[in-house]
C-alpha cells in the first residue's frame, strides 16, 4: 500500500496491523476463544510453562540440597543463588523455547523442518546460559563479592549439553500437554467426540477420527478409508460429512475427496496447481480449485 493510499484509508490501514499483530499473538497462543485452536494453544503455553518451572524448580532444589550436603562449608547462600539464577534464567527466556515448539513440533511436516531444533536448542541454552552468568554476578556485586564462572567456552559448551536434554524433554512436554489438551476440548465440547458413527443402514461402525484417512464420494454414498485397510459405506452427501467434520481436523481438497489432515504424510506437486496427497499407502488428489485446503495442509 502506497503512503497516499495509507493517509486516504487510515482505517484500512490501521485494521490490517492490527490484524497481522492479532495473527501473531494467535499464532503464538496468547489471543483466542477458549474453545478454538488460539484457546487450546493458550492454555498448551500456561501449563507448559507451570509445569516446567515447576519441574525445573524441584530439581534446582534437590541440586541445592545436594550442593550442601555435599559441600558443607559453602553454606546455604551460594548454592541457592547458583541454582536460583539458574531457575530465574529458565523462566525468564522460556519463551524462545515456546518459538521454536511453534515453528517445528513433533508432528510438522515436511519431517526436515525438525532441524530447526538445532539452531534452536544452541541459541536457548546460551540465552539461559548468559541469563543466569548475569542474575549471579549481579548478586555476588550485591554482597561485596566476584563470581567466578571458570574457563568461559568450556563451561558453556558444558552447559548445552545439558540444555540440550532438556530441550528436547521440554518440547516433548509441550507436545504432549497439546495433544491431552486437545483431546479434552473435543470431548467437552457440545456435539464434538473423538469418535464417528458411520451407519450404513441398520448397521452402525463406530470408529475414531484418527483412524479415519480420507472420506471419497461414491455415487449416493460415501466411502471411508480407514487406517486398517477397511472401506465402509455410507449413504450421504459429501458436503453434508464436511458440515459434520468441521473444525475436526477434515479438509475438503477434491469435489470428490475429504481428508483428514493428521494423516497426511506428504504433498506432491502434478503441475497446473494440482497437488496428489499421500496418506501413508493412499493417493489422494488436491484440486488447484481448493486453495485454502493447501494453506492448511501446509500448516504445522
Amino acid at each position: 500500500m502506497s503512503q497516499s493510499e495509507v493517509s486516504q484509508h487510515p482505517a484500512k490501514a490501521s485494521g490490517d496491523t492490527s490484524r497481522r499483530i492479532g495473527d501473531v499473538w494467535q499464532w503464538l497462543g496468547i489471543s483466542g476463544d477458549a474453545i478454538g485452536t488460539g484457546g487450546c494453544l493458550c492454555r498448551t503455553l500456561i501449563y507448559s510453562y507451570g509445569v516446567s518451572l515447576t519441574l525445573v524448580g524441584l530439581i534446582v532444589t534437590l541440586n541445592v540440597l545436594t550442593v550442601v550436603h555435599g559441600m558443607p562449608h559453602l553454606g546455604w547462600l551460594e548454592p541457592i543463588i547458583w541454582e536460583g539464577s539458574s531457575w530465574l534464567s529458565f523462566a525468564i527466556v522460556f519463551p524462545l523455547l515456546w518459538i521454536a515448539y511453534r515453528l517445528a513440533p513433533p508432528n510438522v511436516r515436511p519431517r526436515w523442518w525438525l532441524a530447526i531444533h538445532i539452531p534452536g536448542a544452541i541459541i536457548w541454552s546460551f540465552a539461559h546460559v548468559m541469563g543466569f552468568l548475569a542474575l549471579r554476578k549481579l548478586a555476588y556485586w550485591a554482597l561485596g563479592s566476584d563470581y567466578d564462572f571458570g574457563d568461559f567456552w568450556p563451561n558453556v559448551l558444558y552447559e548445552l549439553r545439558k540444555d540440550s536434554f532438556g530441550y528436547v524433554m521440554f518440547i516433548a512436554g509441550c507436545a504432549l500437554i497439546e495433544r491431552l489438551l486437545r483431546q479434552q476440548q473435543l470431548i467437552q465440547t457440545p456435539g464434538q467426540s473423538l469418535t464417528f458413527g458411520i451407519r450404513d443402514g441398520a448397521k452402525l461402525t463406530r470408529v475414531r477420527l484418527s483412524d479415519i484417512q480420507a472420506i471419497t464420494s461414491a455415487g449416493n454414498y460415501v466411502e471411508f478409508a480407514l487406517q486398517d485397510g477397511r472401506r465402509l459405506l455410507m449413504r450421504s452427501p459429501l458436503s453434508a460429512l464436511e458440515s459434520d467434520l468441521e473444525g475436526r481436523g477434515f479438509v475438503r481438497t477434491h469435489r470428490s475427496w475429504l481428508v483428514n489432515s493428521a494423516r497426511v504424510t506428504a504433498l506432491k506437486p502434478e503441475g497446473s496447481g494440482d497437488y496428489e496427497i499421500s496418506l501413508g499407502s493412499l493417493d489422494v488428489p488436491l484440486s488447484r480449485r481448493f486453495k485454502a485446503a493447501l494453506s492448511k495442509l501446509r500448516e504445522p
